[in-house]
C-alpha cells in the first residue's frame, strides 16, 4: 500500500424511475457539486476524474462535468457493467495512492430505460455469450429474462445445495424495505412484509417474485479522494480513509464449475474480499456495516456466504438469526441496498461509497449503525468484475 486514501467528499442524488430523471449530464454534475461542497472544495482542486456508465455514447464524463468547470483536467471515462461506479472509485484510488494525484474524482451516472437490460449493438459478439451459454445450460427456462435467469439460478442453486426457502429471499427483501424506511434518499421507503414479498406476481415459479428484484432506476452518486498530505494542506474532514481494495474479474470456475452461483460470481466475490483482508489485516468478520450488491435478494443471500460474513451453507441461518440488521452481527445495506434505491449501473458503486461515509462519520442520521468504525462495500459486474472496499474510521 502506498499513500493512505481519504474520502473526503461525497455526493448523492436521489434516484429516479426512468423517464423520471434529470437527463445523465445534469445528475451527473448535481452528484458531483454535492461531493465539491461536502468536501469544501472548489472544482478546480481536483487534478484527475474518473466518470462511470453503461449506457451511452463516448465522453459522457465530458458532457456531464463540463456542467461543473472546464479546466482541462484529465476525464477517464469508465464502463464496467454494474460495477462501473466502483470501478471508477478503484481507479481514482490507485491514482492518489501512487502518488501521480492528490485529488481525484470519481463520479458514476445512468440513464436507464424502462424494462430488462439489453444489449444496442446487434451486429456483434456480446460479451455474455459464454455466460448466456451456460445459463442455457444450467438453468433453461428460456421465457424468462436473462437477469432473472441468471441470479433466479444462482439462488435455485444455493436452494438445492443447502436447503434454502423462497422465504429466505423474502426475507432479505422485507429486511431492505425496513432499512430503505429510514433513508430518505431511498426510492421505494414503503415497508413491507415478508409475506407480502411471496404474494407478489411470480417471475419463476418457487424460485423468484417480482419484488426480489431491484428495479432500473437513474441516478448519480461522486466521490472525492484525496492523500492524507492534501486534506491536512486543506483542512478536509480525514474521518473515512480506504484501507484496502480489490478488483476481480471471472475465473476459470465461473464456467467449469457448472454451476449458476459460479456464473454470478461467487468466485470473484471469495477471492476479492480475501485479497481486501490480506492487504489491510483486518478480518472481514470484524466489519460492521456492509454494502453489498442486492441486484437480487438472491445474489444477497449468496453474497454473505462469498464475502465470508457467515460459512457457506449457513446463510438461511444467519437470516433467521438477523445478523444481518440492526441488533446483530452486521447491518447489511442500512441504505436500502439496490431493493429500495434501485440501480442506475453507474452510479451503484459510489452510492454504496456515499452510504458507506456517511455510517463511519456517524452521520447517517435514523439509519446510523452504533458505533460503526469499520465498513465493506461490495459491488459485482457480470461479465464480470468484482470490487471490495474496506473503509475505516480514522
Amino acid at each position: 500500500m502506498g499513500q493512505e486514501v481519504i474520502v473526503a467528499g461525497v455526493g448523492m442524488i436521489k434516484f429516479a424511475k426512468p423517464g423520471a430523471s434529470e437527463s445523465y449530464d445534469q445528475m451527473g454534475a448535481a452528484a458531483v457539486r454535492a461531493a465539491l461542497t461536502d468536501a469544501g472544495l472548489p472544482y478546480d482542486a481536483v487534478q484527475q476524474a474518473y466518470a462511470g456508465y453503461v449506457y451511452g455514447d463516448s465522453t459522457c464524463g465530458q458532457k456531464a462535468l463540463y456542467h461543473v468547470g472546464m479546466t482541462g483536467l484529465p476525464i477517464i471515462n469508465v464502463n464496467n457493467n454494474c460495477s462501473t461506479g466502483s470501478t471508477a472509485l478503484f481507479m481514482a484510488r490507485q491514482a492518489i495512492e501512487s502518488g501521480m494525484a492528490d485529488c481525484v474524482l470519481a463520479v458514476g451516472f445512468e440513464q436507464m430505460q424502462p424494462g430488462a437490460l439489453t444489449s444496442h449493438w446487434t451486429d456483434r459478439p456480446t460479451p455474455f455469450d459464454d455466460f448466456d451459454a451456460a445459463c442455457d445450460a444450467l438453468v433453461g427456462q428460456g421465457e424468462i429474462p436473462l437477469a432473472l435467469r441468471y441470479f433466479g439460478g444462482a439462488g435455485k442453486s444455493h436452494m438445492e445445495k443447502h436447503g434454502t426457502e423462497l422465504a429466505d429471499f423474502a426475507k432479505i427483501r422485507a429486511k431492505a424495505s425496513r432499512h430503505a424506511a429510514r433513508n430518505p434518499l431511498a426510492l421505494f421507503d414503503m415497508e413491507i412484509t415478508a409475506e407480502e414479498v411471496l404474494a407478489a406476481p411470480v417471475m419463476w415459479e418457487g424460485v423468484m417474485t417480482r419484488l426480489m428484484a431491484c428495479p432500473p432506476t437513474c441516478g448519480g452518486a461522486a466521490a472525492i479522494l484525496c492523500s492524507q498530505a492534501f486534506a491536512a494542506k486543506h483542512g478536509l474532514n480525514t474521518t473515512v480513509q480506504i484501507k484496502a481494495q480489490a478488483m476481480t474479474t471471472d475465473y476459470a470456475s465461473t464456467f467449469e464449475a457448472q454451476d449458476m452461483m459460479q456464473v454470478v460470481g461467487y468466485d470473484m466475490t471469495a477471492a476479492a474480499a480475501q485479497q481486501v483482508q490480506e492487504a489491510s489485516g483486518i478480518a472481514i468478520t470484524d466489519v460492521d456495516v456492509v454494502e453489498l450488491h442486492d441486484c437480487f435478494a438472491h445474489n444477497e443471500l449468496i453474497t454473505y456466504e462469498g464475502l465470508g460474513l457467515t460459512p457457506e451453507g449457513t446463510a438461511q441461518k444467519f437470516i433467521a438469526d438477523g445478523n444481518n440488521t440492526y441488533g446483530g452481527k452486521y447491518v447489511t445495506n442500512p441504505s436500502g441496498g439496490l431493493l429500495s434505491k434501485g440501480h442506475p449501473l453507474g452510479a451503484t458503486g459510489l452510492a454504496q461509497c456515499y452510504e458507506l461515509t456517511h455510517q463511519l462519520r456517524g452521520t447517517a442520521q435514523a439509519r446510523q449503525v452504533e458505533g460503526a468504525r469499520t465498513a465493506l462495500q461490495h459491488n459485482l459486474g457480470l461479465g464480470g468484475a468484482c470490487v471490495i472496499t474496506l473503509y475505516q474510521a480514522a
